[in-house]
């Protein structure tokens, strides 16, 4: 979940600067002919392989990064997000288990593997580490909300319920994780209990214009 959002965010935002980000490899090749074993020239030219969306480019440089510091943190958890995209998700995986094991508590690296261990079709997995996150990062409204989307999937609905509500205490103010817990709340048949989390959001003072969809819901 959290490696598609960062994905939607990136693509948003290259697409007017592809130019400059072309410029900017120019420069970098030019830089690595003088200094082909510059880690920081291949870490900088393997990010504008990232932001124009060049994956396999961007493996090949974080590649050569790892034949010289083979716990580099960023060439391991980058490598991964752009074999994400590829769906080498073994890739992936191996990648983010290994910076996992220097860097146990890299909460970004967790969740991935989370989501890469989700879309391998190993949801028991991508749970586990899931649990992990919340237990390092408690307080982070994030964390409840990745493992809550993979317990809906799951069908553990009362688990994805509980953690929609962690979410919603934790940023009051969010209309879409009330959007959710209220979703979930219907899908359960709780329509009085949905009503009243719309209540609560509203006087918190939520707009009720952007809830006003779901107390039509309610009473329909």
């Amino acid at each position: 979940m959290c490696v598609a959002l960062l994905s939607q965010l990136t693509l948003q935002a290259q697409k007017a600067d592809t130019p400059k980000w072309r410029d900017s490899l120019a420069v970098l090749n030019k830089q690595i002919a003088t200094q082909p074993w510059s880690t920081d020239l291949h870490l900088r030219k393997a990010a504008v392989n990232l932001e124009l969306q060049q994956w396999q480019y961007a493996i090949d440089e974080y590649g050569l990064v790892l034949q010289h510091q083979v716990h580099n943190p960023a060439a391991l958890f980058y490598r991964a997000y752009a074999a994400t995209h590829l769906r080498h998700y073994e890739a992936a995986r191996h990648d983010l288990e290994t910076l996992l094991s220097v860097f146990p508590t890299h909460m970004e690296a967790r969740l991935s593997l989370a989501y890469v261990l989700q879309r391998m079709g190993r949801q028991s997995e991508a749970l586990d580490e899931l649990n992990m996150v919340v237990e390092m990062q408690p307080d982070s409204a994030l964390t409840y909300v990745a493992r809550a989307s993979l317990e809906r999937e799951m069908n553990q609905l009362e688990a994805a319920l509980y953690d929609w509500q962690q979410a919603v205490r934790l940023e009051p103010m969010n209309s879409d994780y009330v959007v959710s817990e209220v979703e979930l709340l219907l899908h359960l048949g709780r329509k009085a209990e949905a009503l009243r989390v719309l209540d609560e959001a509203a006087e918190r003072g939520i707009p009720r214009g952007l809830l006003l969809e779901w107390r039509r819901k309610i009473k329909n």
